[in-house]
């Protein structure tokens, strides 16, 4: 209908000017280029420029759904990440537990053996003590009896010598 009256303006437009050398030679091209033009950009709004949107507000669409799953995903790697921290930090604190009963364990039967090592020495020491007292005596009465008879037997020489002289 616009079409229609668009045309029938052009056409007496047309009609009342009818000078020739002016700035537009208005003529019977003049509507036919217009319909033209108008058939073109509606050519063009179905054939390019439809489905050209189409696909922009569809590839507009899969970067917001993408941007969306990665944010999500995002958010996932961070909580699991949080966790294994977590599940890290209880390892270690188990760890250094058991690290310190290990320690404490193995303090305390390097202390039992020390005790147990000192309480040898001590019984070794005991020990050759009593023997060292023991040879002692038997040297003191060894040596007793030896000068008992050294004695004697200076005894007897000088006895003998004053007996016999």
């Amino acid at each position: 209908m616009i079409l229609l009256n668009l045309v029938s303006t052009v056409l007496l437009a047309a009609e009342a000017v009818e000078q020739k050398g002016g700035l537009f030679d208005v003529n019977a091209t003049l509507p036919i280029m217009a319909v033209q033009f108008i058939v073109f950009v509606a050519l063009l709004n179905v054939i390019f420029f439809k489905p050209l949107s189409k696909a922009i507000d569809d590839r507009d669409d899969y970067v917001r759904e993408q941007i969306i799953g990665a944010k999500e995903r995002l958010e996932k790697a961070e909580l699991v990440v949080k966790q294994y921290e977590q599940e890290l930090a209880t390892a270690r604190k188990a760890t250094q537990n058991v690290l310190a009963t290990a320690q404490a364990g193995a303090n305390k039967i390097r202390n039992e053996r020390i005790d147990a090592a000192m309480a040898e020495a001590k019984a070794k020491v005991a020990t050759a003590k009593a023997e060292i007292e023991k040879q002692k005596q038997d040297a003191t009465a060894s040596l007793d009896t030896e000068v008992e008879s050294l004695s004697r037997q200076v005894l007897e020489k000088l006895l003998g010598n004053l007996v016999r002289s």
